[in-house]
């Protein structure tokens, strides 16, 4: 009979330690920092920039010239403009991708470049 009793409580008292270590390995997954920020990570869409010429632009779109062929943006109100970006402008687009469209973030047009102005023919020289 003692043997049957000591049995019946090593059982129940490991019964009892293996549920608060289970309920403790649980909820420690929910806690843990890593996964906090893995997940953000995953809600934050990777940022792009791109410098090109202006082919086009109105109130939801902007068609990019560069050097890899023109792009397309989309353009609403929440996208930031700095300077006047025109037709024939160079324009720097920082942008994210939603699937296959380009969400334009910010506008940057880049100063007008200013030609060099002619330079004065130089007086000749005359000999005597």
């Amino acid at each position: 009979m003692r043997y049957i009793i000591g049995t019946l409580v090593l059982v129940v008292a490991l019964a009892v330690a293996g549920g608060s270590a289970f309920a403790a390995a649980k909820a420690a997954p929910a806690n843990s920092a890593p996964q906090a920020s893995s997940s953000a990570k995953k809600s934050t869409p990777a940022s792009h920039t791109v410098k090109g010429t202006v082919k086009s632009l109105d109130n939801s779109s902007l068609v990019l010239s560069h050097k890899g062929g023109d792009m397309t943006f989309v353009v609403d109100n929440s996208t930031a403009k700095t300077g006047t970006p025109a037709v024939g402008s160079e324009v720097s687009v920082k942008y994210h991708t939603e699937g296959k469209t380009n969400m334009a973030t910010a506008i940057t047009a880049q100063p007008a470049k200013q030609q060099a102005s002619a330079k004065p023919a130089a007086a000749k020289k005359t000999t005597k």
